[in-house]
């Protein structure tokens, strides 16, 4: 993958060959056909480890967990996973972020397997709570985090931000679209932060009986909730 990247960053995406990659990665042309069916798929190399990686935690909920909160215990998990190919703070982690958000073919890769492991977390959401929430509260859950952080981290790839920890930016984007849906527990590192709600400017704590406007939806009230 390493090969791979530097050299679209260096000559671009469309104009490098895969006879390039192979050479630069010191293995044969049909050796390279063993793993990949074309280019684009040496960028998201690391989408099959998700599976692994995903189950474990949500194979782990607690009985008192919040769906809201296991998603962000999951991100978490994630974020901090040492099977990834680079450290998502590594140069190489950005320049990936960067060759997505600027080359066509790959963000079209990106958001179609954005979009599978949106369905995959709300599957496996509403098999962690089979009595406590919907298709519906699934979906709305797993898409606004997943969107929330692709967001981030084509703001930041496009330099609209220079955050100094991509780990900290999905986070951050994490807690920011599950916002009235985590426990207290939840939202504590929001409170360190510096992000705790101010009486004096009119701003209230979060309500989840009724807040859900991140997600473009109300939580019904009387609508059994996941405690």
């Amino acid at each position: 993958m390493e090969a791979a990247l530097r050299l679209f960053s260096e000559k671009g995406y469309d104009n490098t060959t895969v006879a390039e990659i192979a050479a630069a990665a010191q293995v044969s042309y049909a050796t390279f056909f063993n793993y990949f069916t074309a280019k684009d798929e040496v960028v998201f190399a690391d989408d099959e480890l998700y599976d692994g990686l995903l189950q474990p935690v949500f194979d782990s909920r607690d009985h008192n967990e919040r769906p809201a909160d296991l998603l962000l215990r999951v991100i978490r998990h994630l974020r901090t996973a040492t099977s990834w190919s680079f450290p998502l703070d590594h140069e190489l982690t950005r320049l990936r972020a960067r060759l997505i958000a600027e080359v066509p073919a790959l963000r079209a890769g990106a958001l179609l397997r954005n979009a599978v492991l949106q369905q995959q977390m709300a599957t496996a959401l509403r098999v962690a709570y089979p009595n406590e929430i919907d298709s519906v509260h699934a979906a709305a859950l797993t898409g606004a985090m997943i969107g929330a952080i692709d967001a981030v981290l084509n703001s930041a790839a496009a330099g609209d931000t220079t955050p100094v920890s991509i780990s900290d930016v999905i986070d951050e984007a994490a807690r920011i679209a599950l916002r009235g849906h985590l426990s207290l527990a939840g939202n504590s590192d929001a409170t360190d932060r510096g992000h705790a709600p101010n009486p004096a400017a009119g701003q209230q704590p979060h309500d989840d009986t009724t807040q859900g406007d991140c997600l473009g939806t109300r939580t019904v009230r009387g609508r059994r909730r996941a405690e």
